[in-house]
């Protein structure tokens, strides 16, 4: 009957591209619009949910009780696999499509699978970058209320993050107890959205009532320490434990104050009660999905949370999961930190690449990318090699999944899977965009045959107890391929200060341009003979990991000079346009 369902509905679509036309293929929204989604309660059936387990947020999307994971948290773990990709460029990669294409493909093969992917944010929906729920004939529904407010858990980490900015202020301004430096405050207030008329702010104006003036400014939510403690936290207690652990800023004396100190993590797990739920969706095949959690992978962690990953992994026999921009942001960081921390060992990685982007890395301007242009192609596939050695040095079979393009020709094609075999890594074409599960088999019977015969011997790229200095020196030299790192007087003082307080023996989570392998955003291919400079070093101390800040990084996006909110719109009757 599931077969059948998905028979019926890529029958659907079809017949609508072609009343469109082949060459006026339909747009994400609608696309999405024009799916037939079944109940969540179907989806949740399928992986032996019950009904009890379910909290709805209406027909189509519901969370996760703790009741749950309580019932399966024995079961036997499924394979994981992550899917990353090389450095974003103009020309598009189509990492979150191909992920949710591997997972319908693997589907259509009768595979139980589950996928674990992050939230949108905001900024980036109304900004440039678009949303994260897929494209093409490979995407999570429902596509409008997942690039939106979903089920709120944005604004509840918002709400959270904020609450304690206030607290610090209210403190302050009742006669300052904890003798809090007031320009010594590291804790930033948040804000959904891509704005950079708050990157920078004084608050407390206005007259003695208003409280104390001081510096501060926003930084975009998915980058807050609430989000990353989110996606790392194991439950609701833990959650409350790391939010007491946040350091908020230091008193006059340098020693650090944390959230605990104004008695704020209690309140703040409150406003977290349901957030910290995986949240479960379907794809446009069926395939259940669990999307939570989302933080950026060039200023934060970039990975969805070790909640809804084990369940997932729990409930299925392939896990599917994703992590954001290239491979030496994202990937890096699931393997140092979020593996590193939750206990999970990867199967396998799927590094997504087009004959576009690789041609784009070899010097060719996005106008020509559509000319064939094999001398380019083998100039930039360097990119892609370095990724696979990265991956590869973690231990972990590597499959590469070219997302192909109806302008790539044989020869282009032909080029990358030669160069992928010499690497040592399985290569496959994916059709997910234009397809759908279908495809993607090819790629997903390489994944298969991934794991099935290359063992995994998953092993982090550094040791925790490392200096941090040696800890950045190794992501720079061995993941980035540079020589060392310069670092700013401002970063060696912070570095110098964390050591004395002891709060050095964890991960680092590095802030660095995803266009480049360097921190020098024009730097494209894989580039060589170059530093990276260091600007700013502080720790996440709930979250478990220190922030490195590297180039001209920033925390808060603004909007292009044509944000993509200029061509969203609404009717009468609610339908929603120009959501990509």
């Amino acid at each position: 009957m599931r077969r059948l369902l998905t028979l019926f509905s890529s029958i659907s679509i079809y017949i609508a591209i072609n009343k469109k036309g082949r060459n006026n293929m339909l747009s994400d929204i609608e696309i999405a619009q024009g799916a037939k989604m079944k109940h969540i309660r179907e989806i949740a059936s399928s992986l032996g949910i019950k009904e009890d387990e379910i909290e709805y947020y209406g027909k189509y999307k519901a969370k996760m009780s703790n009741e749950l994971w309580n019932r399966v948290k024995d079961n036997r773990d499924s394979k994981l696999v992550l899917v990353t990709a090389i450095n974003p460029t103009p020309a598009g990669e189509g990492k979150t499509t191909t992920t949710i294409g591997l997972g319908d493909a693997l589907t259509r093969l009768g595979k139980k699978c589950v996928l674990a992917l992050r939230e949108p944010s905001l900024g980036p929906v109304m900004g440039v970058k678009g949303g994260a729920a897929g494209g093409g004939y490979s995407q999570v529904v429902p596509m409008e209320d997942i690039n939106l407010h979903f089920t709120g858990d944005m604004h509840a980490i918002t709400a959270a993050n904020n609450l304690l900015s206030a607290m610090i202020d209210n403190h302050i301004h009742q006669g300052n107890a904890l003798d809090i430096d007031v320009t010594n405050i590291v804790w930033k207030r948040v804000v959904d959205m891509n704005d950079r008329a708050l990157r920078e702010t004084v608050v407390g104006m206005g007259g003695k009532i208003n409280g104390v003036p001081r510096q501060d400014g926003f930084m975009i939510t998915v980058a807050s320490e609430i989000m990353a403690i989110l996606c790392l936290a194991s439950d609701l207690e833990d959650l409350k434990k790391r939010f007491g652990e946040i350091i908020i800023g230091y008193n006059r004396s340098g020693d650090p104050v944390r959230a605990s100190d104004l008695n704020a993590q209690g309140a703040m797990a409150a406003l977290m009660k349901d957030a910290i739920k995986p949240n479960l969706v379907q794809t446009l095949e069926y395939t259940p999905c669990f999307i939570h959690g989302g933080p950026f992978a060039n200023i934060a962690h970039g990975c969805n949370s070790v909640q809804a990953t084990k369940l997932a992994m729990k409930l299925s026999d392939y896990t599917i999961t994703e992590a954001g921009f290239g491979a030496d942001l994202g990937a890096e960081k699931f393997m140092d930190i979020k593996c590193r921390m939750a206990g999970l060992s990867p199967d396998a990685v799927v590094i997504v690449a087009t004959v576009r982007a690789l041609k784009y890395n070899g010097g060719v301007a996005k106008a020509d990318l559509k000319e064939p242009n094999v001398d380019a192609l083998k100039k930039g596939i360097v990119n892609l090699e370095k990724h696979i050695e990265n991956m590869k040095s973690y231990g972990v079979p590597v499959v590469v999944a070219v997302n192909r393009f109806d302008t790539d020709s044989d020869e282009e094609l032909d080029t990358v899977i030669e160069h992928c075999h010499k690497l040592g890594a399985q290569c496959a074409l994916s059709e997910v965009f234009a397809k759908g599960g279908e495809g993607g088999i090819e790629l997903a019977n390489k994944v298969l045959d991934a794991i099935e015969n290359e063992a995994s011997d998953y092993r982090p790229a550094y040791d925790v107890n490392l200096s941090i200095q040696e800890k950045i020196n190794t992501i720079v030299t061995k993941i980035y391929g540079g020589n060392g790192v310069t670092y700013s007087a401002k970063a060696k003082k912070q570095i110098a200060r964390l050591e004395e307080l002891g709060l050095d023996k964890k991960p680092v989570c590095m802030a660095k341009t995803q266009y480049s392998l360097s921190d020098n955003p024009s730097l494209l291919g894989r580039p060589e003979n170059f530093t990276v400079t260091v600007s700013n070093v502080r720790v996440s101390n709930g979250a478990g990991f220190i922030v490195v800040e590297t180039g001209s990084i920033m925390v808060m996006p603004g909007l292009p000079k044509v944000p993509a909110a200029n061509n969203i719109d609404i009717d009468r009757d609610g339908k929603i346009t120009g959501l990509f």
